[in-house]
Order: structure tokens, then C-alpha cells, then sequence
């Protein structure tokens, strides 16, 4: 029997050894503890194995604020068709702009949800889910607990961002998920109409809504983009979220304003309603592709910056 395993059995049965013994047994069992490993962490810690993207997705679906928000996106197509029942509509219209032609088919129906909520409500989604990411842990002061457990800053910021994206395509792929069975019950499966007059089929229209759905997806990637930068620059949730969205608002405004001529196409809300584009016999796919590679090149630029100053913020809270 070897020493340490000597002095460890005499350990256990609660008999004396001698004092070298005990000595060298301590520090083994010290060097034991702070053994480290290759990577220069300590023996069994694996920062992949740190905030798992499973258990901050059962986080966040848990919060309050993640259920209201998928609660009201399930409920926003029976109140429309409420408005509709309380006023005055036609079901067989086959011409006029797309809030005359909502009742006309369950196609159509889809196309006034998206319509009527891409303006505020997806952009103010997209950020809340994003604006709240590193800011709701700072403002609860956890922030730099969770970086001493420790998990590395660009893991919390990129498994924060991928939850956050996928909360994100759930709630804008729900709302014309729901709007088309809503619409089934009340409108039924006809031709999706268009404003031009193009009557376009009800399985070619589920295509339609489909890659309008990717588009807008992709659209609002530049409002993510931002409301992570914010995120990471202010403790203040409310503040990140409520900055994106004034941001998007304010592109809005400015893109009504023609005096600014060919500077609009720059703005990031320039191409919102591209996807409209869809819904036409002969479909040009211009505004499409300026909208997607403007939306992907601002959420680029501003990831990246959100992740170098993540990278080098003092976090004290």
C-alpha cells in the first residue's frame, strides 16, 4: 500500500499518521483541486458546457414579458377579424387596397396582418427581444456573476442573441401562422387578390406568405442588430428597447419625407413593405434583394460593434 493510500485509510478510520504523511497528503489533495488543464481553466470546466441554449430558452419562455407578447401576437388576428365583424365588409370584394380586400380570402387576411402590424408592433417585438438581452441582466446586477461563474463574454452574448433570435422568428412566424387558420374559419381558401387586380392561387399564395414571412424575418434583422448594441451600452432595458424603437419610427418618418429623394433607399425601413411585391402574376424581385443585403449589411455592422464593445465594457453591475 502506498503512502498517500496509508494515511487515507488511517484517515478514515480515525487513526493518527505521522505528520509527513499528513503533509503530503494535503498537498496533493490542494494540487487535486487547482489541477488545470490544457486550455489553462481549471481541471473539468468546459466553457461550451456553460449557459446552454436549451436552459436560457426555458428561461426566457418562462419570463412574463416573452408570454404576454406571444399571448398578443395568437390574439391580434381575432381582433381584426372583430373589427371586421362590427363594421362593415364585403367578402366577395375584388378590388381596392389591401384593408378592403382583407375579408376576400384567408390568404388576404394574412397579407392585412402583416400589414397592419410590420409598421410597429414586429419591429417593437424584435427589440424588446434583443434590447433586453444584456441589459435585463445588468439592471438585475446577475450580469457579472454570470461572467464569474465564469462563461466567457462572447458565449453569454452569442447564446443571449440566439435565443433572442429564435423567440424572435417564433413570434413573427405565429402571427401569419394564426392569421391563416383564422382566416380559413371565417373567409375561407380562396384566391389571394391583389390591389392590381392579380388573382393569385390559394396553394401558390401559401408560398406567397411563406417567403413574405422569410423576408420580413431577414428585414428586421437591421432592428435586432441595433437593440443589441444598445443592449450592451445601458443597464437600462427600457432604454435599449425603447431606443431601437424610436430608431425604427423615426426611419419611417424620414422616408416619407421625398424631398430626400434617391438618400431614402439608405434608410433601413426603406424596403419594410418589399414583400408586397409577392403578390403578382409577374413578380420583381428588385426591392426584395435591396432590402434583404441593407438589412443584412446593418445587422452585420452592428453585431459586430455590439460584440467589440461587449468585448472591452467594464461591467460593474
Amino acid at each position: 500500500m502506498s503512502k498517500h493510500e496509508t494515511a487515507n485509510a488511517e484517515l478514515d478510520h480515525g487513526v493518527h499518521t505521522d505528520p509527513a504523511a499528513l503533509d503530503e497528503l494535503t498537498e496533493a489533495a490542494r494540487r487535486e483541486q487547482t489541477e488545470v488543464g490544457a486550455d489553462g481553466g481549471v481541471a473539468g470546466y468546459r466553457a461550451g458546457r456553460t449557459l446552454r441554449l436549451g436552459v436560457e430558452l426555458r428561461r426566457q419562455l418562462h419570463r412574463r414579458r416573452t408570454q404576454l407578447v406571444l399571448g398578443f401576437v395568437v390574439l391580434l388576428p381575432f381582433i381584426l377579424v372583430v373589427a371586421f365583424e362590427v363594421g362593415q365588409s364585403s367578402p366577395n370584394r375584388r378590388s381596392g387596397g389591401f384593408v378592403d380586400l382583407a375579408t376576400a380570402s384567408a390568404p388576404n387576411f394574412v397579407v392585412l396582418a402583416l400589414f397592419v402590424a410590420g409598421g410597429f408592433l414586429l419591429p417593437t417585438i424584435v427589440a424588446l427581444f434583443f434590447g433586453d438581452t444584456i441589459a435585463s441582466e445588468a439592471s438585475w446586477s446577475s450580469l457579472k456573476y454570470l461572467l464569474a461563474i465564469p462563461v466567457p463574454r462572447h458565449r453569454v452574448l452569442r447564446q443571449k442573441a440566439i435565443a433572442s433570435g429564435l423567440l424572435s422568428v417564433l413570434a413573427l412566424v405565429l402571427l401569419p401562422v394564426v392569421s391563416l387558420v383564422v382566416g380559413l374559419i371565417w373567409y375561407g381558401a380562396g384566391d389571394a387578390i391583389s390591389p392590381t387586380g392579380d388573382a393569385i392561387p390559394f396553394g401558390r399564395s401559401l408560398a406567397v406568405i411563406a417567403l413574405a414571412t422569410v423576408y420580413i424575418v431577414v428585414q428586421l434583422a437591421w432592428v435586432a442588430g441595433l437593440a443589441l448594441l444598445l443592449s450592451v451600452s445601458t443597464d437600462a432595458p427600457l432604454g435599449a428597447v425603447g431606443g431601437a424603437v424610436l430608431a425604427a419610427i423615426l426611419s419611417q418618418i424620414l422616408d416619407q419625407i421625398t424631398a430626400l429623394g434617391s438618400l431614402r433607399n439608405y434608410l433601413p425601413t426603406h424596403y419594410s413593405y418589399a414583400w408586397m411585391d409577392l403578390i403578382a402574376n409577374d413578380i420583381d424581385w428588385t426591392n426584395m434583394a435591396a432590402g434583404a443585403l441593407s438589412a443584412v449589411a446593418y445587422a452585420t455592422v452592428l453585431s459586430l460593434i455590439a460584440a467589440r464593445r461587449f468585448a472591452t465594457k467594464d461591467i460593474t453591475s
